[in-house]
């Protein structure tokens, strides 16, 4: 059974940073492209980032450029996502993601992807 684990939430103020990741089991990902998405309350869920499968190629949503940074352990089956100058209005669950087709390309739409974690909840204060 394929899951996928998303964990690293937490509360955090301003300016702070944390580190969330996402391991998956029941499959290896090393040649899908995976992705993180977030949902604030109220609102639908959006692209945040995504990495393709060597972890070459990158494409974040403009609002997280230059804050934040995915990358991914081929070996541990786990990808991250390093947060930077945490921002409140990046208050949402975050969610990690993976393409189910092999060799695919960084896209930013969430029907992309087929599998999905549990979310892990961001909370920054001001």
């Amino acid at each position: 059974q394929v899951q996928l684990v998303d964990s690293g939430g937490g509360l955090v103020q301003a300016g702070g940073s944390l580190r969330l990741s996402c391991a998956a089991s029941g499959r290896t990902f090393s040649n899908h492209v995976m992705g993180w998405f977030r949902q604030a309350p109220g609102k639908e869920r959006e692209f945040v980032a995504a990495i393709g499968w060597s972890g070459g190629s990158t494409y974040y949503a403009d609002s997280v450029k230059g804050r934040f940074t995915i990358s991914r352990d081929n070996t541990k089956n786990t990808v991250y996502l390093q947060m930077n100058s945490l921002k409140p209005e990046d208050t949402a669950v975050y969610y990690c993601a993976a393409d189910g087709n092999r060799y695919g390309v960084v896209r930013n739409r969430i029907s992309e992807y087929d599998y999905w974690g549990q979310g892990t909840q961001v909370t920054v204060s001001s």
